[in-house]
């Protein structure tokens, strides 16, 4: 039981998505700009009608374009937090929480509407008005105000996006340990990865309206499906190779690029000759000491020129060049302190190793170098 929904159109915002929230769990729906995420929202909540598709929650159908069911947006019991809040000026905090309880008695509103901006640790501020709110009050007001219906499912579009840093962090703590109270589907639209990785139990990559990979943030962000997923979820470390062969007894495929023959996890399905894309996270390329090499099994070090170093607080983002692939780049983030212990600068050589349990080995893709 959950929020099943499939939904599809041609035009004029194309859609080609499928999703599922289970009771209790949060899902991400992440993608660049445009990708169709908030159009996808706006279906979900009952505002925008798609051409086609089917949308279902605890079994009840909210809409079905063949039946031609589609429940209006009060009928639906939708919770929506939207990214500026919509809150209304002229009310205070009660107020605007009030103005969402019609569904109750009137003596019974101001009574819940406390109860919920108590639950949002807004106690002691009901009577402010937006203008005397900071942005993260305000967005707690938002999100008393869409718990107020008592919804069947939570649509959160970018709700933490016009609030500083310190505010985002503090505000993702307090839906992380709300979650659990509340136990109905969450849908967060973010477009922040790390974000997404942090408060979701799965991800959902949304591009052009299409629903490209789902799963575990981990697995979507060091196993992608695709060399377009890897592209949308910044995995830099993309590259061709050729498949040489399998070593079953060693536990290996044995994988070419350029000069180079890497040992990847098995991966038995894929043939002798075949023209593959392969992913590395930055976290898995590391750096070598210049006083301890490599012993190279399931290790893959490769010799590499130092091409960028910028840093970046206390880490620094270095992009190398390895001996033999001079046309394509190497990622990687390090530690300040480990990157001048070791010598690291532009125009220097270095070794690093690529993790043979972190390769990913994708479809081969034409655009990749």
């Amino acid at each position: 039981m959950g929020l099943e929904a499939r939904l599809e159109q041609q035009g004029p915002i194309p859609l080609q998505a499928e999703l599922s929230v289970a009771q209790g769990e949060l899902v991400a729906l992440v993608g660049p700009s445009g990708s169709g995420k908030t159009t996808l929202l706006r279906c979900l909540a009952g505002l925008y009608r798609a051409a086609g598709g089917r949308i279902t929650v605890n079994g009840e159908t909210w809409f079905d374009a063949e039946r031609r069911i589609h429940l209006t947006p009060q009928a639906r019991r939708c919770g929506l937090v939207f990214q500026h809040y919509a809150l209304f000026p002229h009310l205070d905090a009660l107020g605007n929480v009030m103005a969402a309880l019609g569904q109750l008695p009137r003596q019974e509103r101001r009574e819940r509407a406390r109860e919920l901006l108590e639950l949002v640790h807004l106690a002691g501020l009901e009577a402010r008005r937006p203008a005397a709110l900071s942005g993260g009050q305000q967005q707690r007001v938002a999100l008393a105000r869409a718990l107020a219906r008592d919804p069947r499912v939570l649509l959160l579009d970018e709700p933490f996006s016009a609030v500083d840093q310190v505010t985002r962090r503090k505000l993702q703590r307090e839906l992380a340990q709300l979650r659990s109270r509340l136990g109905i589907p969450i849908l967060l639209v973010t477009h922040d990865l790390e974000e997404a990785a942090a408060l979701a139990d799965r991800m959902v990559i949304l591009h052009q309206g299409k629903s490209l990979q789902e799963g575990p943030p981990q697995e979507v962000l060091t196993r992608p499906a695709s060399a377009e997923v890897a592209r949308l979820v910044d995995l830099r470390n993309l590259y061709s190779g050729e498949i040489l062969g399998q070593e079953p007894e060693r536990g290996f495929t044995l994988l070419r690029w350029g000069d180079h023959v890497l040992e990847v996890r098995p991966q038995p399905e894929r043939r002798r000759g075949e023209r593959v894309c392969w992913v590395i996270p930055p976290g898995s390329v590391l750096l070598h000491r210049r006083d301890r090499p490599s012993r190279g099994e399931r290790e893959n070090p490769v010799e590499a020129t130092v091409t960028e170093m910028v840093r970046l607080g206390e880490n620094c983002s270095l992009e190398l060049r390895a001996l033999g692939r001079p046309q394509v780049a190497i990622s990687l983030m390090l530690p300040t302190h480990v990157a001048q212990r070791n010598g690291v600068a532009p125009g220097e050589k270095v070794r690093v190793s690529l993790l043979a349990d972190a390769i990913h080995l994708l479809d081969h893709d034409p655009s990749v170098a």
